[in-house]
């Protein structure tokens, strides 16, 4: 399916809203999801119960040309094949008429697209971990969503109201000016929308297609880079050498002791138990919603706060240098791993991706996995060898310079903007750096495993002798750091 494309000068932009319906559209906001929910698990079924029929009758010898004809995964073939189902399938035919065809169309179009995925994946034409196969979504787990492309999709005039297919009109919990104005003066066009059940609370988020014009930054001949981390999340250093902090707020943290407190609670409360289906107590339902308030309002803070800051910087600097992390590696560092995810690396790097393209003519520069940032000196050049985690101070060993080791870190990102000599600054450009290569020596490949250790003739289990071991790197200068391949 052709992927859409916006006009010249307009974005494709969500304008997110939180419902509160009444007990009945609370129902049928349900029911919608669950449809949805079932035409997914309809249409994996479907396919592949084509693949297991193929297998069966080539154990028993049946020659290719016999087989079973694959069933294809498209979503016009799902659509046909769910259209002619539904009548005669008691799994549908007594109630699927209760529901927007949108609600099926979800379920079916998300199961195209994890086929597809999953083909990708397998042809080694998709990037990231390898999928598997797509799977049911069971009851209790399935994220409740459903997204409406045709029929009534509209924001109410009054700004408290929108109005959806088969739903009528809902109440929004918050007023939806922002969007509204943009819709009587013609700069935005709404393409769809989607409600989901998210932390507690129903929303809807509209996609529509917005004219947006760039926004001059503040300062745009100012390069700043930012350094992030678990202590103080953001230490940035602009390139007229002015270093800012931005502590780290710990919101996570701060509610450790109402979290703990909140799951004694649930524990000692008679909870639900698939194996001999007892059903959780009202007072554990009770329980249970309080601690998941806890939880909601910690992630609303992350959220705010970060939204906040991301913007900040998007609009006042003309390059931005961020780090490219390898946030899903360092999680699994299970002392620093909680930290990690409450500050929220990669959710920092995405929201700068849009932002610096779409809002603001701000160039994004990100330096390369492998740039020794903390272990070059900032006044010299000169590259450590070694930089454990648990130095905070670096100490320069040529000109003796002294300063915090994230100070260092945040002035030579600044300095980078200068060494990225590719795109223009202007927004939407693809910005890459210039390859710097680990001062020692190391490739740019990072294991996903560990190698399996071989016995060579002289080497016992693979170890290597004494004299064969590598001598540690002497500390190079930056040039000789960015000559190094």
């Amino acid at each position: 399916m052709k992927k859409f494309q916006p006009q010249p000068g307009f974005v494709v932009q969500a304008f997110r809203f939180a419902l509160d319906p009444n007990a009945a559209q609370g129902n049928v906001l349900r029911s919608h999801c669950g449809a949805a929910r079932a035409a997914y698990n309809w249409a994996v079924a479907w396919v592949t119960a084509a693949w297991w029929q193929r297998r069966a009758e080539e154990s028993y010898g049946v020659p290719e040309e016999s087989l079973t004809e694959w069933r294809p995964w498209s979503l016009p073939s799902l659509r046909k094949a769910f259209n002619a189902a539904k009548h005669v399938d008691p799994r549908f035919a007594a109630w699927w008429e209760e529901n927007s065809k949108e609600a099926y169309s979800t379920g079916l179009a998300n199961a195209s697209a994890a086929f597809d995925n999953y083909a990708k994946s397998k042809n080694g034409k998709r990037r990231g971990k390898r999928m598997g196969a797509p799977r049911f979504k069971p009851k209790r787990k399935a994220r409740l969503a459903c997204r409406f492309t045709t029929g009534t999709i509209r924001v109410d005039t009054d700004g408290r109201h929108v109005t959806l297919p088969r739903l009528g009109t809902l109440r929004t919990h918050e007023p939806t000016s922002s969007l509204l104005a943009r819709v009587e003066a013609g700069t935005a066009r709404i393409l769809s929308a989607t409600v989901r059940h998210e932390r507690g609370r129903w929303l809807v988020s509209f996609q529509a297609e917005v004219k947006r014009d760039l926004e001059r930054v503040a300062r745009p001949d100012v390069a700043v880079g930012i350094d992030l981390g678990v202590k103080t999340l953001a230490v940035m250093a602009d390139s007229t050498g002015e270093i800012r902090t931005v502590p780290n707020p710990g919101h996570y943290d701060a509610a450790r002791k109402q979290l703990r407190r909140a799951s004694r609670v649930v524990s000692r409360r008679q909870g639900p138990d698939r194996r001999t289906g007892r059903k959780p107590s009202t007072r554990w339902e009770k329980a249970d919603a309080a601690r998941n308030k806890v939880h909601h309002r910690v992630a609303n803070l992350r959220e705010d706060a970060l939204h906040k800051l991301t913007t900040r910087i998007a609009a006042e600097y003309g390059t931005v240098v961020v780090e490219d992390l390898n946030v899903a590696g360092m999680l699994r560092n299970r002392r620093l791993a909680r930290r990690i995810a409450d500050a929220g690396f990669g959710e920092i790097r995405r929201q700068f991706d849009y932002k610096t393209r779409q809002r603001h003519a701000t160039r994004l520069v990100v330096a390369d996995r492998w740039y020794p940032s903390s272990k070059t000196c900032s006044g010299c050049g000169a590259v450590k060898a070694k930089l454990p985690l648990h130095v905070r101070t670096y100490q320069c060993d040529v000109c003796g310079l002294v300063c915090d080791r994230d100070d260092n870190a945040a002035l030579n990102l600044a300095a980078l903007a200068a060494v990225a000599v590719t795109g223009t600054g202007v927004a939407g450009d693809q910005d890459t750096t210039a390859v710097v290569s680990k001062p020692r020596g190391a490739d740019q490949k990072t294991r996903a495993t560990r190698t399996r250790r071989k016995a060579e003739a002289g080497r016992a289990g693979g170890a290597t002798l004494p004299h064969q071991r590598r001598e540690e790197a002497r500390d190079r200068t930056q040039a000789e750091a960015l000559t190094l391949r």
